[in-house]
């Protein structure tokens, strides 16, 4: 899947809920990111490949199982974040989802929408990834890259303080 910006996907069985959350994140993101949606999650499968940026992924999927799908997710590209979207508050879930990869877990209701635009938001902007994607360095460098520079704003503060 070539196209610029973001890729994301929106999986969940529930066609009406996919549609409206694909437009609200088209008005918070705009052209920065594409969305392409999906009532199942074989179909998502057929799709992900390596360009694939966010799966925002419903647990329960009729016959499937969304910690599977997620699993299947993870396999074919690990760079993928995924975030569990789920009517089920149960913290077990939550941690299982969590273990297997997934970079959120966000229960629907009322305030679900603006957590998961925060969790895309951050996904999207944060450094290392960006270092990643546009200086094609490794994540662990990308790692170090950030820890080197957190500790010497830290050092670079705690001499202003001495002076």
């Amino acid at each position: 899947m070539e196209t610029i910006g973001t890729n994301l996907f929106i999986v969940d069985d529930d066609a009406i809920l996919v549609t409206a959350l694909k437009g609200y994140l088209q008005n918070r993101f705009g052209q920065s990111i594409h969305i392409s949606t999906f009532t199942d999650g074989d179909s998502c499968l057929e799709k992900v490949d390596k360009g694939t940026d966010i799966v925002i992924l419903d647990y329960f999927l009729g016959d499937k199982n969304g910690l599977d799908i997620l699993k299947s997710i993870k396999a074919i590209n690990p760079k993928t974040e995924v975030i569990m979207l789920s009517g089920n508050e149960d913290m077990a879930l939550a941690v299982e989802t969590f273990r297997a990869g997934a970079k959120d877990y966000v229960v629907k209701g009322r305030h679900s929408w603006v957590r998961v635009t925060k969790t895309v938001n951050y996904i999207i902007t944060k450094p290392i990834r960006l270092m990643v994607d546009e200086f094609s360095i490794s994540r662990q460098l990308a790692m170090i890259l950030m820890a080197c520079v957190t500790i010497g704003v830290v050092v670079f503060i705690v001499m202003q303080m001495k002076r």
